[in-house]
């Protein structure tokens, strides 16, 4: 939930999150206050372990056997601004233009995709941090409802992001900017993968 300040009082600042103890500091940085994210459910963390997986075998060099191209990393402080630092659940850079692995935290360098698995703060997801992950041009977005059991994909453009894909369990997509590998929805959902169909829409 946001921290309380009073009416007028100055943004909070990366200072301020830094200054919150490393083992307490389940905060991010959102338009100039700092917002507590929510415990993670059992159904958000297997989410986000399944999602991992699925994007591993682009977390290496291009041109072996994988497709790879990409570096990852799960719940790091990724900084934008003097008003948003952020720790989305999934990040991801193309190598061909971050030839080295990002490191140290925050991480300064603008991801090329971000995936948040929505917990509860919905609010925070869907309107507060994809505005500023489009204002830093943030090409692809992911949105992954364990709820609804549905992963909605998005593409920056200058006017917003639109809306390129919405799929539900039971779906077989090729989503970009991972169209190489299809995607079996229900598998991010506890399904296993030698009983998807192979369907796609």
């Amino acid at each position: 939930m946001p921290a309380s300040a009073p009416k007028g009082a100055r943004p909070a600042t990366l200072e301020d999150l830094l200054a919150i103890p490393e083992e307490e500091r389940r905060h991010e940085l959102i338009e100039g206050s700092l917002v507590e994210k929510g415990a993670a459910t059992g159904e958000h963390g297997a989410v986000q372990r399944k999602l991992s997986a699925y994007v591993d075998p682009y977390d290496q060099r291009p041109g072996g056997r994988r497709p790879g191209g990409w570096w990852f990393a799960t719940e790091v402080d990724v900084h934008f601004d003097a008003a948003n630092t952020v720790r989305p659940d999934v990040v991801g850079w193309r190598r061909d233009r971050v030839p080295e692995r990002p490191r140290g935290t925050p991480i300064l360098v603008r991801p090329d995709w971000i995936c948040e698995i929505l917990s509860t703060n919905k609010r925070n997801d869907l309107i507060r941090k994809k505005r500023v992950y489009h204002r830093h041009q943030v090409p692809h977005s992911w949105i992954i409802d364990p709820e609804e059991e549905t992963l909605a994909v998005y593409r920056w453009t200058p006017e917003g992001y639109v809306e390129i894909l919405v799929a539900e369990r039971g779906e077989q997509v090729r989503a970009e900017p991972f169209e190489a590998t299809p995607l079996h929805i229900g598998v991010l959902f506890g399904d296993d993968e030698d009983d998807q169909p192979a369907r796609e829409p």
